[in-house]
């Protein structure tokens, strides 16, 4: 603990005296002595204030940035204020500004079955709404043609509260083609099946308006309605609502009976009132099934959630509700994907996240029983993995970044779940890893052999330093692009993955110094990826989510960064005061809660990330098979005294003081007797833990404090002859040209030809910094391209469908054409590139759990699963091609076989169906 400093004569001469006392120097002459009793007087007043000045820090922030201020009491931002008068209250003025800045102008597109598939990407109707009598009539508009002119925003004129506007669309060309030739051609070439019509739907930038055009079928107040049958669609919106969801709860109370719970104090009263309010968080998110909610918007159990918040701290605060909420995400003996894009599992594959919470609740109890259960789990989920979700040629695994599932937010937009599936991200790839890592400790615990799974383990480590790593940038990169972008890197950071690296030991030494000394942050805290993605409205972009603040926190202490870890704390306390409650989210550009695309309070994740602070910070737990490890962390701005009483660790119970700064410990006395900072998993009883710092600053004292930045728009690319083209990207001076991955040249000109270019070779176009376009592979376009027609190898159906190619089509089902034999003409020897035309209209593109998987076989030999996600809602008439694969085939007859396999069930087991059109093969490669 600091001692007060005293006041030390520091010389002494005739007639003169010097003090120092606080740092100031008090000089005292003869004359002053001679009029000592004023003199006295004085310097008891000074003395007086100095010493109250000390002792009072209220008023010295512990995190001070440009727009706000973190006190040991308070929060403050401009003109708003959260204060914690007590550890059991804590009040805010704070309330969001959106409805005071809400732009008359606002931007829209309408949709056909809830896509973007009106105009051109970019491409959007706009209007400048001028109410009369709090109304807008907007002119109809005939689908598909954009605006004549594009109106001025008007600078500082905003829109009224409660505008009520009418939106009108002709449709009329639409539905004469639907009649006349039975389906639509959009504006991206795509046929739209007069039989998968489903309605028409509006989104757009301004609230309640929405670019999520994927969720679109999920909000039916977005669904234009024709009523007299005329052929003109419409639908009223009410602009600029007032919403009280625009404010905060002014305050907060406790309210429940926390003595069972730890209590924690300490000399910052905030942060006492915000481990309260985040315990009483907790408890209001436990089901009455006893399981854990993800918040109070979403009351289902997330495996992802529970998971990441298993590992922050609810393991240790409570095993059991962490026990049954891990339970409630297995099935068949596996762990259950959450739903997500294309239909779930392959195409995200993080629910290994499971596996990281289950060992933490084992190393927070030492239950046996829960270790040899949690172990078979875990194997079988990761033995389907590897058939099914493994990249054997670079070892890295396949499936969408983890927690960024809602794939606009994260991906550029051209990416469908196959390509999704095929990308290697930063985030998924660390958990794997760790996965394979636990597997092996658990196998170790029960006597079981390790070796195979420590080396999975070992070479996804090696993987993904060989492969995502950025030496120029200092940190990872968010993803591989995948197979048909030949494994280029989008360069992003990727704020979670970044963290999991540091905590997981992915990057060690200099490297886990190098990436938390580098990876971008943002005023209001490490935004998800940076930097962001044009026309994308905050969400995972452009949005920090303080769970993700919580691990690189901690991964901020584990890498000794003092500066960086007082930034994620100032960061972390700020919106959770000021909002007075764990938001899920907040806006990374702006530091407010409202304007993200959803949001819920007390989200799950977030509250266990406020208390991590406590436990997994400052007092640095860290528990193994042995034992509960003290790795304290304390900046020298939120120094002082903390005290954290009836902690419960296996049999014991805890009472802890903890004093000091710095990431050093000076003593750790257990019951009075100096030891090391480590307890044994035996301890039983009640003991007293009294650690003291060393009162030393740490090592690296730098953060990468950047500017919000949004990229450039994706290039959209076209070929026609030998030349690929593109439209100007605004914003953009140079055109970068990339060859199977590789960067091939940077270019001012917007086209390039690919006549001296082998034609299976993938092209994508960057614009600067922006998103890879989608690849032109030429060879797919040609005439060489081999059509092995499905329909004939097994029972075919008729459903009145357009699109397909040949006569018709095969349906694979779980009951029939379980395995599908095709043979192949192979002209000549060489390298192969085949996949299979499929529609899958089990469900939307971007949740549910109805992917379909099947097992791709050259003869008797497993080539890897083919994968074929949900394309629309009903919409079986949507065709697109699955995952690729690269072959070597001897030429003459050839047999590829499609069969459903044990491992090739999905999350939904009862629902594995698919409409197979045909094989596609061409020649890549001629090794003749």
């Amino acid at each position: 603990m600091r001692k007060r400093p005293e006041a030390e004569p520091i010389s002494y001469l005739s007639h003169r005296t010097v003090f120092r006392i606080l740092g100031i120097t008090i000089e005292i002459t003869d004359q002053t002595i001679m009029q000592r009793t004023s003199f006295l007087m004085g310097l008891s007043l000074l003395l007086s204030l100095l010493l109250f000045s000390c002792t009072d820090t209220s008023n010295q922030p512990m995190y001070k940035a440009k727009t706000y201020a973190v006190y040991p009491d308070r929060v403050e931002q401009g003109a708003y204020m959260a204060k914690a008068s007590d550890a059991q209250h804590l009040s805010s003025t704070y309330q969001s500004p959106a409805n005071a800045t809400y732009s008359r102008r606002i931007e829209f597109k309408f949709s056909i079955n809830g896509k973007d598939n009106e105009l051109p990407v970019g491409v959007n109707h706009y209007l400048v709404l001028r109410p009369q009598n709090g109304k807008v009539e907007a002119p109809v508009i005939p689908f598909g043609e954009a605006d004549a002119t594009i109106p001025e925003a008007p600078e500082g004129d905003f829109l009224e509260p409660n505008t009520e506007l009418l939106l009108q669309v002709d449709m009329r060309e639409v539905l004469r083609q639907f009649e006349e030739q039975g389906y639509y051609e959009d504006i991206h070439g795509e046929r739209i099946a007069a039989t998968d019509f489903k309605g028409v739907f509006v989104a757009g930038s301004s609230d309640p308006l929405s670019w999520d055009f994927e969720n679109l079928r999920s909000r039916p107040q977005m669904q234009l309605s024709d009523e007299d049958g005329d052929g003109i669609y419409s639908l009223r919106l009410m602009m600029n609502a007032y919403n009280p969801d625009n404010f905060t709860e002014a305050s907060w109370a406790q309210s429940k009976d926390l003595s069972a719970w730890p209590s924690y104090t300490s000399d910052q009263v905030l942060i006492d009132a915000l481990h309260q309010m985040s315990l009483e968080e907790m408890l209001d998110d436990i089901r009455p099934d006893g399981a854990f909610m993800a918040g109070e918007k979403w009351e289902g159990v997330w495996t992802r959630d529970i998971s990441y918040s298993i590992v922050l701290s609810l393991a240790l605060l409570h095993p059991e509700a962490s026990k049954k909420s891990l339970m409630a995400k297995v099935k068949n003996n596996r762990i259950i994907q959450d739903t997500g894009t294309g239909g779930s599992w392959p195409v995200s594959t993080d629910r290994m996240t499971w596996a990281l919470a289950a060992w933490e609740v084992f190393l927070a109890t030492g239950d046996r029983d829960w270790l040899e259960q949690s172990y078979k789990i875990i194997s079988n989920s990761v033995n389907d993995d590897l058939l099914v979700a493994r990249n054997k040629t670079n070892n890295l695994m396949y499936g969408e970044s983890s927690f960024l599932d809602w794939r606009k937010q994260s991906y550029p937009r051209w990416m469908q779940p196959r390509d999704i599936y095929l990308s290697h991200c930063l985030g998924t790839n660390v958990v794997h890893y760790q996965t394979y890592y636990i597997l092996s400790q658990m196998a170790e615990n029960l006597g079981k052999d390790q070796g195979r799974f420590a080396v999975v383990a070992q070479e996804l480590k090696e993987a993904i330093n060989t492969h995502l790593w950025q030496e120029e940038k200092g940190y990872y990169g968010q993803f591989l692009y995948g197979d048909r972008g030949g494994y280029a890197l989008s360069p992003r950071s990727e704020a979670l993955g970044e963290a999991l690296t540091i905590l997981y030991g992915v990057a060690e030494g200099e490297r886990a110094q190098t990436v938390a000394t580098h990876t971008p942050v943002l005023e209001y805290g490490i935004p998800s990826i940076y930097p962001q993605i044009p026309g994308v409205p905050p969400y995972h972009n452009d949005g920090v989510w303080p769970f993700v603040q919580a691990y690189w926190n901690w991964a901020q202490a584990r890498a000794g960064n003092e500066k960086g870890l007082e930034h994620g704390l100032g960061a972390l306390y700020r919106a959770a005061a000021l909002f007075v409650t764990n938001k899920e989210n907040f806006v990374a550009g702006t530091g407010d809660f409202k304007g993200t695309e959803i949001n819920s309070d007390r989200q799950l994740w977030s509250v266990a990330g406020n208390l991590a602070m406590i436990y997994r910070v400052y007092f640095g737990m860290q528990p193994d098979s042995y034992g509960l490890n003290f790795v304290p962390v304390v900046p020298r701005n939120f120094a002082g005294e903390k005290h954290l009483s009836n902690f419960r660790y296996r049999k014991a119970i805890l009472d802890i003081t903890l004093s000091g700064y710095g990431n050093k410990v000076a003593s750790f006395t257990l019951d009075g007797e100096e030891v090391a900072p480590y307890l044994s998993a035996d301890l039983e009883g009640t003991h007293t833990i009294v650690i003291e710092m060393s009162n030393e600053d740490m090592g690296a004292n730098e953060f990468n404090l950047v500017e919000n930045h949004y990229t450039a728009a994706t290039p959209q690319p076209e070929l026609a002859g030998d030349a690929i083209s593109w439209p100007a990207v605004e914003g953009a001076s140079i055109y970068k040209v990339y060859v199977n991955g590789k960067l091939l040249r940077e270019q001012k000109e917007m086209t390039f030809s690919v006549a001296d270019l082998d034609p299976a070779t993938a092209i994508q176009i960057g614009a600067d910094d922006s998103f890879l376009s989608e690849p032109i592979i030429p060879a797919l376009f040609s005439e060489s391209v081999n059509i092995v027609e499905a329909e004939g190898k097994g029972r075919s159906d008729a459903r009145g469908l357009i699109g397909y190619s040949g006569k018709g089509y095969l349906p694979l089902s779980r009951d029939e054409n379980t395995e599908v034999i095709m043979e192949v003409k192979v002209p000549r020897s060489g390298k192969y590139r085949l996949d299979f035309r499929y529609s899958n209209g089990n469900g939307p593109i971007n949740t549910d759990n109805k992917c379909a998987i099947r097992s791709l076989y050259l003869q008797n030999q497993y080539l890897g699963a083919v994968v074929m996600p949900q394309r629309g809602y009903e919409e079986w008439s949507n065709w697109g091609y699955s995952n690729p694969f690269y072959v070597l085939l001897e030429k003459g007859r050839q047999v590829l076989r499609l069969k459903l396999d044990a491992w090739n069930a999905n999350m939904n087991g009862e629902v594995n169906s698919a409409l197979l059109d045909h094989l596609r093969l061409v020649q890549v490669l001629d090794e003749e």
